[in-house]
């Protein structure tokens, strides 16, 4: 698997793993105050969300770049 095809994978279960910390942490907020690491466990997969979230996001952009440059000589 190539390496933008791997980015996009680990992206998508990123999410999935976001998704759930969210989920959990508004579950234990109903049962009163939750403790720190589950307030502050979505943190992690977010920020990792982030940067493949960019990475993917200036992929076309270096791309059509590359093809510029290849072009031009």
């Amino acid at each position: 698997m190539g390496w933008s095809k791997w980015i996009r994978q680990a992206h998508r279960w990123l999410s999935i793993v976001f998704t759930i910390t969210v989920a959990a942490n508004f579950a234990t907020m109903a049962f009163g105050q939750p403790p720190a690491w589950v307030v502050y466990s979505p943190l992690a997969p977010l920020f990792l969300l982030l940067f493949s979230g960019l990475y993917m996001f200036m992929l076309p952009y270096v791309g059509k770049a590359r093809a510029a440059q290849r072009a031009n000589g």
